[in-house]
């Protein structure tokens, strides 16, 4: 019954996610003749589980296949809640994970890092288009980690850099983000693993509200609330004035290069004041995102504003980085103001071409929020070329 009940909520939103989803749910209530496979399954059902599990059989397989997108595009709120509710979206992470190694060897893209004075950002491309980061003070030899969901690239980047990781910044909940805290914290035994309490983060060590500032060395770290994507979802904006450098902004799912998360877990007026909270710093923030979604994200730009010039010069930008699989991160928020549609909900070109115009009260913000969510429908129907 189960399986029927999980398999109908998924109707409409892909046949293949209905027939894994049976496969999973026949496979917890499997007969006496399946229970090795079923015990097989359960012996890794926690992040207690070992190192490199075993694959999963070909009926459990939960891998995106159309450009590697992450396990839940395009789906329904029946698989979101499995995902993030139960051991199963830990087992999709750990496939993931291990079919991005084995497909991206040296990762998806080819990065970059920044340096500043005594400052070091160092992208590392994990899973099949995840960002995480390392912030090294390069004076004390200390780093934090930003989402370090494989944590067998981030342990590799630390020891190439010769650092101590002494801090772990997780943005939100979701696998892709935070698998890595386990490992990470088990293996550097002084490191503390920070985030928000509301978001059920593994291995939270640390807890940290709206404007709470972590200090690493001479880093100074404020975590800034943005419920949406998840209730708890935090970004990190480290300090530029210390090292006299531009401010940078550690968006994890909350923003990306023109485009924003989906809303799983709040409203459009949510997402809509978490925006406004990044809209609220300096242009030259630099922004470093959670996802390699930059030309997808644009062509999706250029269907809702299609004159607009920023956007038509970004693209050609991204699309030569692309073809050489290079990062696309990072952009200034003072560009994303130009041609991010999500962040442009005040303009009135955009207003007039998808929004409703101002409620009956003529209040702005109410129409403002109702536009951004046509503008995330429309995204989420969005066919990219």
């Amino acid at each position: 019954m189960a399986a029927v009940v999980a398999a109908t909520a998924l109707k409409g939103r892909g046949a293949r996610n209905a027939r894994v989803l049976r496969g999973i749910l026949s496979g917890a209530t499997a007969n006496k003749a399946s229970q090795n496979r079923t015990r097989a399954l359960q012996s890794h059902s926690s992040p207690e589980c070992k190192e490199e599990p075993e694959p999963l059989s070909p009926e459990l397989e939960y891998i995106p296949r159309k450009r590697g997108k992450n396990p839940m595009k395009a789906v329904g709120l029946a698989w979101y809640s499995l995902y993030t509710r139960t051991w199963l979206g830990y087992l999709f992470y750990r496939q993931q994970l291990r079919r991005a190694r084995n497909r991206y060897p040296k990762g998806h893209s080819k990065t970059q890092p920044r340096l500043f004075n005594g400052v070091k950002v160092l992208p590392i491309p994990v899973l099949s288009d995840n960002y995480s980061y390392l912030i090294i003070d390069t004076q004390a030899r200390l780093a934090v980690a930003v989402d370090p969901s494989d944590p067998r690239a981030v342990q590799a980047s630390i020891e190439k850099e010769e650092v101590t990781l002494v801090a772990i910044l997780c943005t939100h909940k979701h696998w892709d983000h935070s698998g890595g805290n386990r490992d990470l914290s088990r293996r550097h035994r002084d490191c503390r693993v920070y985030g928000s309490p509301q978001d059920g983060i593994p291995y939270l060590t640390h807890p940290l509200c709206h404007q709470d500032v972590v200090s690493v060395g001479r880093l100074q770290i404020r975590a800034l609330a943005t419920p949406g994507h998840t209730q708890g979802h935090l970004v990190y904006l480290l300090d530029g004035e210390p090292y006299k450098g531009p401010s940078c902004l550690f968006s994890g799912d909350l923003l990306f290069l023109s485009g924003c998360g989906r809303t799983f877990e709040g409203t459009a007026e949510t997402m809509l004041s978490s925006l406004d909270t990044v809209l609220g710093l300096g242009d030259d923030t630099l922004l470093w995102p959670g996802h390699e979604y930059a030309e997808e994200n644009l062509g999706f730009a250029g269907v809702v504003e299609p004159e607009n010039l920023a956007r038509e010069r970004k693209m050609q930008w991204v699309q030569r980085q692309r073809m050489e699989r290079r990062s696309t991160c990072p952009s200034t928020l003072g560009e994303e103001r130009s041609y991010n549609p999500f962040l442009r909900t005040h303009c009135l070109a955009l207003q007039e071409a998808l929004g409703p115009g101002p409620g009956p009260t003529g209040d702005d913000g109410c129409s403002r929020a109702q536009l951004l969510e046509e503008l995330r429908r429309l995204k989420d129907t969005h066919k990219s070329k």
